[in-house]
């Protein structure tokens, strides 16, 4: 079990769960959501309990925020959205995440606190720090053992998208590339806990990296 997630659940769980805690990243057409579906299908097959959640939403509160953020008809500031997110995850961790943990599940959210930093700080230039402290203290320091950033070219992930621009999608060009840039760097920050993925590879070989990704994480974090 790692420190963070020690603190954050107590020790009376320790010999109950193996605490693991993962989350998948990247721009929006990088196939994200579909690689957790398939990570979640091949840990099931390998007798884990697994629950999925997604970052925004998640709860009946989650939903209802990601409606108001991912909405075309509405504008805000940078920190207001920022902040947003952070209220949608709280609720998510309450709710869904600790009590998944608790019971002894893997937890695969799809997209996590990174999103919020890369998006509101490297995309809406936003202070990165800041942003990781006041991310940390509304998600009461829990955090992914592993988040696993997917990572595809600006044009590319745009041409796969296959559906109309939400209001974070249809911002421009070089947003997204800062936000593709934040993701590498702190990936580059982060080594232990972020690993980049290339999405650029065929479905089945994206999933057999995050896979292998994945089983490094379990070897070390074995079931009590």
């Amino acid at each position: 079990m790692t420190p963070r997630l020690e603190a954050c659940l107590g020790s009376d769980t320790l010999i109950h769960m193996p605490a693991l805690f993962l989350s998948l990243d990247g721009l929006d057409g990088t196939g994200k959501s579909t690689q957790v579906r398939l990570l979640a299908d091949y840990l099931q097959q390998q007798g884990h309990s697994v629950e999925t959640c997604v970052d925004p939403g998640g709860t009946p509160l989650g939903q209802q925020l990601r409606g108001i953020l991912l909405s075309n008809r509405l504008e805000m500031g940078a920190m207001t959205e920022a902040l947003l997110f952070m209220a949608s995850r709280a609720e998510l961790i309450e709710r869904v995440i600790r009590p998944a943990l608790a019971a002894g599940k893997i937890v695969l959210s799809d997209r996590f606190l990174l999103a919020n930093v890369v998006y509101q700080g490297y995309g809406g230039q936003l202070p990165v720090e800041e942003l990781w402290r006041i991310g940390r203290l509304a998600s009461g320091g829990l955090e992914p053992t592993l988040t696993i950033v997917l990572d595809l070219a600006v044009e590319q992930a745009q041409a796969r998208r296959g559906r109309a621009a939400d209001r974070m999608e249809e911002r421009d060009r070089a947003y997204h590339e800062r936000v593709r840039a934040g993701f590498l760097t702190e990936a580059k920050r982060q080594p232990d806990r972020i690993k980049v993925v290339d999405a650029s590879e065929s479905q089945e070989s994206v999933h057999l990296a995050i896979v292998a990704e994945v089983e490094r994480v379990l070897a070390a974090h074995p079931r009590s």
